[in-house]
């Protein structure tokens, strides 16, 4: 089977899903227990751990195919990464189970992720991202990792000696099972943005159409993979936290990093279409949030009819 023809991407398409669905199982059940262990919340650790280990793909993608492709296909993986979380990641999560959303996330984490959003628009408004812009975004960063350790200080601080009895200790298998899962995460979309965007560029899309679709998608398989199985076995704190967690590094690490190492342009067409699309997804998300604290079925089935819609539009 020669290298580049369509059924050896179409076979990386196919392993990719299934190391994605393997790393999703592995990394749920791992964070899980780990957060028990060290006494935190589900919510929490979804919107750290999770959430960090879920956007290794993003950094990987964007810096990659920024030095080596283009910086549309970085931008365009971030952006439509982003919208691609909240449109499908938690429509589908939803529309499994309705998601509870908890006071910590809507309270701390959730501002972080409308803030990253307008600063994105903002600092890209005049069509670059350059080192200082990136500078701006690892700032800010800083202060929400500030935000969740005082969380997490707060939260060790206030477990009772009898409680701390009763939590089960951490093992090595434990961290194994989180490392094994990042590992085919990380692997599994690798394989599936290859094997899609070989066959998308053989079609003649362009970069940016290939980074807001394909690339947006794949390299939000990890999410979409770690949220189904976590509302599947009603960990519903871990799909709602990583999901927020992840638009948060996506847009401070990922893009602050990538315009640390190369000037980012932004094409008009982003600006005029894609930055509006990713401010109206985060405030339709925090609209929903906010009205009753939860993701009902209802709101899992805007969600994707939305991000369907979004797609439609993007089409040449």
């Amino acid at each position: 089977m020669p290298l580049g023809s369509p059924v050896t991407e179409l076979l990386l398409l196919a392993v990719g899903i299934g190391l994605l669905y393997i790393g999703a199982e592995l990394l749920v059940k791992g964070a899980a227990k780990l957060a028990l262990a060290i006494g935190l919340k589900a919510s929490t650790v979804g919107v750290t751990v999770v959430a960090f280990a879920t956007t290794a793909p993003e950094l990987f993608v964007a810096v990659l195919g920024a030095l080596t492709v283009s910086t549309d296909i970085g931008l365009g993986a971030i952006v439509g990464s982003n919208i691609a979380n909240v449109g499908l990641v938690l429509g589908v999560a939803a529309l499994i189970r309705p998601l509870d959303v908890s006071d910590t996330v809507l309270e701390r984490h959730v501002p972080f992720m409308v803030l990253a959003a307008f600063l994105l628009v903002a600092l890209g408004w005049d069509g670059r991202l350059a080192a200082t812009e990136g500078g701006v975004l690892l700032a800010v960063l800083v202060g929400f990792t500030l935000v969740v350790l005082r969380r997490i200080t707060r939260t060790q601080s206030g477990i009772t000696a009898a409680e701390r009895e009763e939590m089960p200790n951490a093992t090595p298998r434990d961290v194994a099972t989180v490392l094994g899962g990042i590992v085919a995460l990380v692997v599994g979309s690798r394989w599936l943005i290859e094997g899609g965007r070989e066959l998308l560029a053989a079609a003649g899309f362009s970069d940016l159409f290939i980074g807001l679709t394909v690339l947006a998608i794949g390299t939000s398989l990890p999410e979409l993979a770690a949220s189904v199985v976590a509302a599947v076995r009603d960990e519903a704190s871990f799909s709602v936290g990583n999901v927020v967690g992840s638009n948060i590094y996506n847009v401070l690490a990922v893009i602050g990093i990538l315009a640390l190492i190369t000037p980012v342009e932004i094409a008009a067409s982003v600006r005029a279409f894609e930055f509006p699309a990713l401010v109206a997804f985060t405030l339709l998300l925090v609209g929903l949030m906010y009205r009753g604290r939860r993701l009902s079925r209802v709101d899992g089935a805007i969600l994707v009819i939305a991000y369907v819609a979004f797609v439609y539009l993007l089409l040449p």
